[in-house]
């Protein structure tokens, strides 16, 4: 008999925290408003699914992301009885104040490797970007509210190519002397491979060892869950998805969303990792926000459900000839 060549006795971790970031980077680029109440039954069917870290809004100017604008009332809304860990974005000082006010776990501060993309994305140079970081920072430690650095086009930029891996290092090491060490590498733009994958993961543990690294991929041509596996390959143990596979970039061409969380749950515990989510609730609270977005979402564990749910054999027609 062939030994399996997966689960955590060839390489992969026992356990895998999966941060679901679709209350945030899900819905931030809907056209349509989404109802704070909608946004608060979201968040809470995935805690009540087992879900124990959620980026669950942004404290950006509503002018920028209007869908957000609900922040603060989304936060006093949600069930914190569970210890789940709330974060949000926030992009300066003034949302930094606002998420201390509704009472966030953490902070999430954000910049782009790519110049052009940081230019794009929030208007600002990776320079200014990270010099704005430190007043956020100050304002969270005065709170006792840790802050965590997110790394979008760490894998490419749709504008520049590929983007240098001493770039990512290089933020990585400004968010570390800030004292930010939980870090995500983001594929805003589809463009990881495995190989950028290992590359940028096994850099990072060199050169910046205090890193506690995230990964988060978007599917846009469709390795997402591969990129995910090289990652676990290399010791990562934190991913972000997107329940349903709801998101992308509105600053990137032709994006599309976010993995999904259904389908990444399933894969990791096929392949013998736990997660302590419940993967038929959260199958469950997919469909319903599909409802609320009113259009089909591209997750398939959702449509197809697992693999061992079986049906009657009544249930289809049988081949005539």
């Amino acid at each position: 008999m062939n030994e399996s060549r997966f689960g955590p006795d060839r390489g992969l971790p026992k356990r895998v925290s999966v941060i679901d970031v679709g209350p945030r980077d899900g819905l931030q680029s809907e056209p349509a408003y989404v109802s704070a109440q909608d946004k608060i039954d979201l968040i809470n069917g995935l805690i009540d699914a087992g879900v124990r870290h959620l980026e669950v809004t942004s404290f950006v100017s509503p002018r920028a992301v209007p869908q957000l604008r609900d922040a603060a009332d989304v936060l006093k809304g949600i069930d914190r009885s569970r210890g789940a860990v709330l974060t949000a974005l926030v992009p300066n000082e003034k949302g930094a104040e606002r998420a201390v006010e509704a009472g966030v776990d953490a902070m999430v501060v954000f910049m782009s490797a790519s110049q052009s993309h940081n230019l794009k994305n929030v208007n600002r140079t990776r320079d200014q970007s990270l010099a704005g970081f430190e007043a956020i920072c100050r304002i969270a430690e005065a709170a006792g509210i840790d802050v965590y650095g997110a790394i979008a086009t760490s894998f490419g930029c749709p504008f520049e190519g590929n983007v240098p891996v001493g770039e990512v290092v290089r933020i990585a090491r400004a968010y570390r002397d800030m004292g930010i060490t939980k870090l995500s590498l983001g594929d805003t733009t589809g463009m990881a491979t495995p190989p950028l994958v290992a590359e940028r993961v096994q850099a990072l543990k060199a050169d910046v060892p205090e890193a506690d690294i995230a990964l988060h991929f978007h599917n846009t041509r469709g390795l997402g869950l591969v990129c995910v596996y090289a990652g676990l390959m290399e010791g990562v143990t934190r991913v972000e998805a997107s329940v349903g596979g709801l998101g992308g970039c509105p600053f990137v061409p032709r994006a599309t969303g976010n993995i999904c969380t259904e389908d990444l749950v399933y894969m990791l515990e096929e392949c013998g990792m736990e997660t302590g989510i419940d993967l038929k609730k959260l199958i469950a609270v997919s469909r319903r926000i599909e409802g609320v977005i009113g259009r089909s979402l591209p997750g398939q564990v959702m449509k197809a459900g697992h693999r061992l749910d079986l049906h009657p054999t009544d249930s289809v027609r049988t081949a005539n000839g």
